[in-house]
């Protein structure tokens, strides 16, 4: 896919999205939205052997979703990927679906429970380190979320990751400044982001996770043979895409009512309109 084919799905993928969390009255959707870019590209630009045909497929890169009360997201991306049936993902937030607030292996397409913060990244390191020793060429993405960044488990991760040079990790912090209990750097701050990483001794390099087109351009700048891991720091608005959720906390976990559903819908079908053209 071309950059604008990307944007436009990307756009379709949001308009998913708002639907679904409207639908089941739940969802972390400020997250989801400033992550949904990221996502669409690592599934349909960047990462190899994804096919919803063969989900096990022993060559396939591996992605972990460690701030996975975002899964909304994910949920819409494998939807669009084949993995996931409209009718299945129409069933989130009904008593009996498999679709859960937080990913699980009961869905296809999806690695490993997760969503306990600071998790994933560990368990990114340890699928990196396997792929070394069993000499295989699969990559390993982990995408976290920048309030997780106050879990000690994270740099304990980091740690392992530089020293053992595993330049097939690809770690990405969805850099919205908002969580839960308000700005980051109120709450615990985390900057500068490019120090302390690149101390650990990770390749860090930051982009625009607003922007397609840096999104695609930074994963294809990364050097998978310099003998370090990856950490892409991607500067994104929380609820990007909806503008009366853009860089608000109180979004972080919110209930869209039906106006607010219909008006972001109605903004979202504009861009996508554009870019069909």
């Amino acid at each position: 896919m071309n950059t604008k084919e990307l944007e436009l799905l990307a756009e379709k993928n949001r308009k998913r999205l708002v639907e679904v969390v409207y639908a089941a009255k739940a969802g972390h959707i400020g997250g989801d939205l400033s992550c949904l870019n990221v996502m669409t590209a690592l599934y349909f630009d960047v990462m190899n052997n994804i096919d919803p045909a063969q989900p096990k497929a022993p060559q396939r890169d591996r992605f972990v979703l460690s701030k996975g009360h975002c899964v909304e997201a994910l949920y819409v991306t494998l939807e669009a990927k084949g993995f996931l049936k409209p009718e299945v993902l129409d069933t989130l937030g009904k008593f009996g679906s498999i679709l859960s607030g937080h990913p699980t292996i009961e869905v296809p397409g999806i690695e490993v429970n997760s969503g306990a913060l600071g998790h994933g990244l560990p368990i990114g390191v340890g699928m990196a380190i396997a792929a070394k020793m069993d000499k295989q060429p699969w990559r390993t993405f982990v995408m976290m979320g920048d309030g997780e960044q106050g879990e000690g488990s994270i740099y304990e991760a980091a740690m392992a990751g530089g020293k053992y040079k595993l330049d097939n990790l690809v770690a990405i912090i969805d850099r919205n400044h908002l969580q839960i209990s308000g700005d980051t750097e109120d709450v615990m701050p985390i900057d500068s982001i490019k120090e302390r990483w690149s101390a650990f001794g990770w390749d860090v390099i930051e982009m625009n996770g607003d922007s397609m087109e840096d999104i695609v351009k930074t994963f294809h700048s990364i050097d998978y043979t310099n003998q370090k891991p990856h950490l892409l720091v991607s500067n994104t608005t929380k609820g990007r895409g909806v503008s009366f959720m853009e860089g608000i906390a109180k979004w972080h976990h919110g209930v869209l009512n039906e106006e607010q559903c219909r008006d972001a819908v109605k903004e979202i079908e504009a861009r996508i309109a554009s870019l069909s053209k």
